[in-house]
């Protein structure tokens, strides 16, 4: 080798630039310090490998080989130039400036077929972006109440507004060509780059907000947890990424406060519900005492009793049975409220379930001189339902139609019916009592509303409806009602049929 062909070998080993020899498969053939210092990877490390898979990250290998490929299928082009993102072997991107020259064919070059010139112009696109986006945006972003971070395709900061330094403590000058990773914790470094790196291969707009456990790091080295949102910005000069921060000490301390306050009241939910557990079998065995041996002083099995006897004996066993029916309803009340009441579906025949109701309030309607009509089709009535649950609910509605009725008639119905697809049995209940009120209607079905009859409320726990409309639901029904004040009500259940 001449004097001449020496310098050469000398300048194009120490070149700035990487320059790098590839074949026509655009295998590497030779790799100068300059490419050792731009890419991280030694010559030994480099020399046969593809320059397109060690150097461009994959979802932009394709434009790449595009410009390859136009330049080795022509005839009429010796070079081209374009700009590219490229991978350093630590993982960082960076923007270089690509010139590579085609080796003319026929010409002994020992396999080589082109001559590439990578120059690294990573801070040349920082500077560049940073002011088109301070010419365009500056006034914008500085009305915005978020902290504001917008990156460029390397994960490098580019702008970033008042807010955004007094949230993290930087001045502006110190953050501008920075990776994002300095203002995140050490422990989250590794993660949060390969969750950028998917984001620049999928970008898209991520909201406020979303569940994510994210904290960023102040310059005093504080940590705090902070909401972030992601926006793609396209610009005429490539591809940035805007970030809106919000610091979320505030917002996860309510959280933390609700979460404990929610555990607290979770626990006094379940002492309520062991307290009337426990009580309804406390209370309800004595009261089973007293309403039963009430019933057997009336019965005159322990003698005869006189009428003002007779009468507070009456007074005693009405009252038990009340307090009865109510603790039985505070139960069924905190059982569903546990979501601990077993259903056991089976198919039931609805014609008997109402055949038992009407037998059951019969003495008590005509007690009261009122006509309890039944009308049913002549055939069964299958669905598949709770028989205990489905007994409840319209014994609620048919003792409540004989409470709030004085006069006329009940009405216990059966049907069917189709709504598109789906065939419904409806069971209702009719009566000419004293209706509802608008207002009412609206109310009937909520805990512990009691109806007002005149001037007084009519005995009742309040709860009878309320109940009978959640186990509706829990069968997959519903309950409707229809009511004039004065002219009686309908209450209507309906199931889904099989």
């Amino acid at each position: 080798m001449d004097g001449q062909a020496k310098a050469e070998a000398v300048i194009l080993e120490h070149a700035p630039d990487a320059v790098i020899a590839i074949d026509a498969e655009r295998r590497i053939l030779s790799w100068n310090r300059g490419a050792e210092d731009i890419y991280g990877f030694s010559a030994a490390q480099a020399v046969g490998r593809n320059l397109l898979e060690l150097t461009v990250p994959e979802n932009r290998r394709g434009e790449a080989r595009a410009d390859f490929d136009a330049l080795f299928s022509g005839t009429d082009r010796a070079s081209c130039s374009f700009e590219g993102l490229r991978r350093r072997r630590d993982g960082l991107l960076i923007f270089v400036s690509t010139t590579v020259r085609r080796i003319p064919p026929g010409t002994d070059a020992g396999g080589m077929a082109a001559i590439v010139s990578d120059k690294d112009i990573t801070r040349f696109r920082l500077q560049r972006d940073s002011k088109m986006l301070e010419s365009r945006f500056r006034d914008l972003f500085e009305l915005m109440p978020d902290a504001i971070v917008v990156l460029n395709a390397t994960g490098r900061i580019v702008l970033v507004n008042t807010q955004a330094e007094e949230l993290f403590g930087y001045p502006r000058g110190a953050l501008l060509g920075e990776p994002v990773e300095r203002l995140l914790p050490e422990r989250l470094r590794t993660a949060h780059f390969a969750h950028r790196s998917d984001f620049s291969r999928h970008p898209r707009v991520r909201a406020m907000g979303i569940g994510l456990d994210l904290h960023g790091l102040r310059a005093d080295g504080v940590e705090i947890p902070v909401d972030v949102s992601l926006s793609p910005l396209e610009t005429t000069e490539g591809s940035l990424v805007l970030s809106a921060i919000r610091d979320a000490t505030e917002r996860r301390r309510l959280e933390t406060m609700l979460r404990d306050r929610n555990t607290q009241l979770a626990g006094a939910m379940q002492a309520k519900d062991r307290f009337l557990a426990t009580m309804s079998h406390e209370l309800r065995t004595p009261l089973n005492a007293v309403i039963g041996f009430t019933g057997t002083l009336l019965m005159g099995l322990a003698g005869p009793l006189t009428e003002e006897q007779e009468k507070q004996l009456k007074t005693i066993r009405g009252s038990g049975r009340h307090l009865l029916s109510l603790i039985n309803d505070l139960l069924d009340l905190a059982r569903m409220d546990a979501d601990k009441l077993d259903l056991a579906p089976e198919r039931v025949d609805c014609r008997e379930v109402l055949e038992e109701i009407h037998a059951a309030l019969r003495p008590q309607s005509d007690a009261k001189n009122l006509s309890m009509i039944l009308e049913l089709p002549p055939a069964r009535c299958i669905v598949t339902t709770d028989r205990r649950a489905l007994t409840q609910i319209l014994t609620n509605l048919a003792a409540n139609a004989v409470k709030f009725c004085d006069r006329g008639s009940i009405r216990l119905s059966l049907r069917e019916t189709r709504e598109t697809d789906t065939r419904w049995v409806q069971m209702g209940v009719t009566d000419t009592g004293i209706g509802m009120k608008e207002d009412d209607v609206s109310t009937v079905f909520d805990a512990f509303s009691r109806l007002e009859a005149g001037r007084a409320a009519r005995e009742g726990t309040g709860l009878g409806l309320h109940i009978s409309k959640r186990l509706a639901d829990r069968l997959g029904g519903r309950i409707e009602v229809e009511s004039a004040l004065g002219k009686g009500s309908v209450f209507t259940l309906s199931l889904p049929g099989d």
